[in-house]
């Protein structure tokens, strides 16, 4: 018998299976309405390729979850989550910034998904999803290139010389005299810095076009926070004499129409804010120097509790599709 055969589903293989059709069916829905209110011909013809791949993901994705007996997720749809006539929120050149994010995100997720799945027709499936988006993301990245848009990181002129940390005070402190970031260090104050630029304008543009109260001012509380931690990386960078990534604050139009439904709004929120809460952490792993360290740490605590607050309007506008899960054999048990 072949593996697909006789070989069931692990829990990590369903939960990215999961994962990956609920990050589909909204990125498909992104596209569509994108695709209607860009004008840009070379975007259009890459949103086409992009609409048209999330769609055989989607098939795929379905067929898997059909085959092993397992419900299929409702995700998103583009005729419960999207206004393809709203006209356009933000501007051509973030538009393209965005779908670049997308992009990378989809990267990190695909190569996490093959790393975790073990059957043979699973790991197939996420490794040419993992190849297919490579090719993806270096388009985008070249389309940034060519039109001048795309934002390297810091340059620096390294030390010549090879050596090694011989004092303690290579950790920092607090207060006192500060050696500057090493690369690594700079390298993710920098990303950090990009992606809160990048939810700070996510978070104006949907602020305006919420259709409830309370998504609105959840909105507003994002772009907040995203504009407060958007300083603290800023501030780390020009302490150094490093320069500081653009703002994108005049990226977003006038419009109040809702291109999307307020629970697509949300879940591309909240899972950003997942998001960071992972960067966060490995950052502050990644940073010797502990005044650095510490503002990750302190920063995460703020969004944990963001992220909860978010949790809660999704549940409570009946917004939050459940993952998978086993049985509860003590509520088995009491029945």
């Amino acid at each position: 018998m072949s593996d697909k055969q006789n070989t069931e589903l692990t829990a990590a293989e369903i939960a990215q299976l999961w994962s990956a059709y609920l990050n589909s069916s909204m990125c498909n829905c992104i596209f569509t309405y994108f695709l209607n209110a860009i004008e840009d011909q070379e975007l259009q013809s890459m949103l086409q390729d992009s609409i048209q791949l999330t769609e055989t993901h989607l098939q795929k994705l379905t067929g898997f979850f059909e085959n092993e007996g397992l419900s299929v997720p409702h995700g998103f749809k583009a005729e419960e989550d999207v206004r393809e006539d709203a006209p356009q929120l933000f501007s051509e050149n973030f538009s393209l910034h965005f779908f670049y994010n997308i992009a990378m995100f989809a990267v990190n997720f695909y190569a996490l998904s093959k790393t975790l799945s073990v059957r043979c027709d699973i790991q197939e499936y996420f490794n040419n999803c993992l190849m297919e988006i490579n090719e993806y993301e270096t388009k985008l990245k070249k389309m940034l290139l060519n039109r001048g848009l795309y934002m390297r990181s810091p340059l620096v002129i390294p030390v010549k010389e090879t050596s090694f940390v011989e004092s303690k005070k290579f950790m920092g402190g607090m207060f006192g005299d500060k050696r500057p970031p090493n690369v690594i260090e700079i390298t993710n104050i920098y990303m950090n810095l990009k992606r809160n630029a990048m939810g700070k304008t996510i978070m104006v543009g949907f602020s305006q076009v919420a259709q409830s109260k309370e998504v609105g001012q959840f909105m507003v509380r994002g772009r907040d926070i995203a504009a407060k931690h958007t300083k603290v990386f800023a501030g780390m960078l020009e302490e150094s004499y490093l320069p500081v990534s653009m703002s994108w604050d005049m990226e977003v139009t006038d419009s109040t129409v809702p291109p999307f439904s307020d629970k697509l709004m949300m879940f591309m929120t909240t899972s950003l804010i997942a998001l960071s809460a992972g960067i966060y952490a490995t950052s502050a792993a990644a940073s010797a120097r502990k005044d650095i360290s510490i503002n990750y740490i302190r920063l995460s605590g703020e969004i944990a509790n963001f992220a909860e607050d978010g949790a809660n309007i999704l549940i409570k506008n009946g917004w939050f599709e459940e993952p998978p899960h086993p049985a509860d054999h003590d509520e088995l048990a009491n029945r």
